[in-house]
This record gives structure tokens, C-alpha cells and sequence, in this order.
């Protein structure tokens, strides 16, 4: 099972958001652990490599399990954990290999192309406190199958995550 970590940082009504390239889909910085490191360190070095912002106090936000399916087969299973942070230190990477970062409004991620489960993700961590657990089935092509979230729906309130 791989273990990925990852971090929306929020700036003021901005999230930093990288656009890959082969989908065209936006994503949430971040990626795989390596071999001893704890989540928040896997987070704070992944999105340094990528932004080369240093986050300062990353909060977890979420732990979601993603299954891939061929069929009824499972081919792929991975965990996801999601961090939250509001300050960083450093100066925006003029050039990410993983795709293009862009600030992006909160409205505005309503309509990105995303994975529908990151989606759900930011539904509940932009205006939330708890912590989310969840679990995303997909098909090959990433179209979402089914979902389950913990809890299952986000608090009301300010379009921001409350301190």
C-alpha cells in the first residue's frame, strides 16, 4: 500500500493548487512518504520540493483511503494523508516538474477539473475543523465509483477553515 501526504495551504481566500499536466486536473501538492518519515514531515519536505514553500505548523485535516479498480479487481490501494496549514515561509517556484502552481479562489475550485474526491475533500477541510476520515473507490480512468466520509457532512459557516 502506498502512503502519499499532502497540505492545503490557504492565503488569505487563495489555495495553492497544482494543475498536472496530463489530465489538466488541479491537485493538492504533495506526495509519497519515504521509508521512516513521520506524515508531517513527509508533507512539510513533499511540498517544499514541489512549491519550495516551507509550511509552518501544517494541522492534519484528513485520512483517506483510495481503492483503484479494473472491474471488480482491486489494482491499486493507497493512503492519503491530508494536512491544512494557513503560513509559510519562502518564495513561489517560478517552475514545478509536476505541473503548474497556481493560486486559486475558493470559488473557484468549485468548478476545476479535479478529482471528484479531492472535491469532497476540500468541501469539508475549507470550512472545517474536524478531522475527515474517508475512503474513494475509482475506476482505471479515475471516475468516482463510491465514496464514504466521516464525518459525512462539513460544518456550515465562513467560506475558511476556523482557527
Amino acid at each position: 500500500m502506498q502512503r502519499v501526504t499532502n497540505c492545503i495551504l490557504l492565503n488569505e481566500d487563495k489555495v495553492l493548487l497544482l494543475k498536472k499536466p496530463r489530465r489538466g486536473w488541479y491537485a493538492i501538492p504533495g506526495g509519497k512518504m519515504e521509508q521512516g518519515e513521520t506524515i508531517k514531515e513527509s508533507a512539510v519536505r513533499e511540498y517544499q520540493e514541489e512549491t519550495e514553500l516551507e509550511l509552518t505548523d501544517p494541522e492534519l485535516g484528513g485520512i483517506f483511503t483510495f481503492l483503484i479498480y479494473s472491474g471488480r479487481t482491486i489494482v491499486q490501494e493507497w493512503m492519503m494523508f491530508t494536512f491544512f496549514c494557513r503560513s509559510f515561509t519562502g518564495k513561489l517556484a517560478g517552475y514545478c516538474r509536476e505541473g503548474e502552481l497556481e493560486w486559486v479562489t475558493f470559488d473557484a475550485i468549485r468548478t476545476l477539473p479535479m478529482a471528484e474526491g479531492d472535491r469532497k475533500i476540500f468541501e469539508h477541510l475549507l470550512v472545517s475543523n474536524k478531522t475527515l476520515y474517508g475512503s474513494f473507490s475509482y475506476t482505471e480512468d479515475y471516475n468516482l465509483i463510491n465514496y464514504r466520509l466521516d464525518p459525512s457532512s462539513p460544518c456550515r459557516g465562513e467560506m475558511y477553515r476556523a482557527k
